[in-house]
């Protein structure tokens, strides 16, 4: 199995061929690694003098505002939570390549996703998408099954999942009742619907 960056990035290129653009899927619960691996492609395909941008689909959380309204707010980063239409609209605009694609980030320290924090140029050939729920087999998300081109799932176990998480939220200053409640009222049952109800990835690895 491929586990190394180099590996993962080498079958990535293989598959990709002569294509002008190819999308990656990256996928896999909450804490897996996730955007260190999408990350760490990214600088391996620019020292390959290969365009390469990263597309979070963390940036299309709802506004708390509207979780607040909708009684989702304490659930926020469950998959209904998400503006999965508008990111299935990006997602295409960057597939049909062409023009340049602004996409939003989510700036975790404040909770928010600022839009248009991000370019994909014409130029660019990888793009490496990453979130939790791109290999979801449920309405709506299972819109995206046959958009990525190739699909890679991160998954460790869940003892090492519940350890990254807690040092997540701690880096953020969260009290320990405060952490609690995220990992066990929300992020740790997200990760287990991830493991549980994903469609099978061309590539499926463990990041410890």
């Amino acid at each position: 199995m491929m586990t190394s960056v180099q590996a993962i990035a080498a079958e990535i290129l293989r598959r990709a061929g002569d294509a002008k653009r190819f999308v990656v899927g990256i996928a896999g619960p909450p804490g897996a690694g996730k955007s260190t691996l999408a990350d760490a492609l990214r600088e391996e395909f620019l020292a390959r003098d290969e365009r390469a941008e990263v597309l979070p689909m963390d940036g299309f959380h709802m506004d708390n505002a509207i979780l607040e309204a909708r009684g989702l707010l304490p659930r926020k980063g469950a998959p209904e939570t998400f503006d999965v239409r508008g990111f299935i609209d990006i997602l295409e605009a960057v597939k049909r390549g062409g023009e340049e694609v602004l996409v939003p980030v989510f700036d975790r320290s404040r909770e928010i996703a600022i839009a248009s924090a991000r370019a994909v140029s014409p130029q660019t050939r990888i793009v490496l998408v990453e979130g939790n729920y791109l290999l979801l087999d449920e309405a709506p998300w299972s819109k995206l099954d046959g958009r990525f081109d190739y699909t890679v799932y991160v998954g460790p176990a869940y003892d090492v999942l519940e350890e990254r998480l807690r040092q997540r939220w701690q880096h953020y200053g969260l009290d320990e009742e405060t952490i609690r409640q995220k990992l066990y009222g929300n992020d740790l049952p997200n990760g287990k619907r991830v493991s549980e109800r994903s469609r099978p990835a061309d590539l499926r690895i463990e990041i410890f």
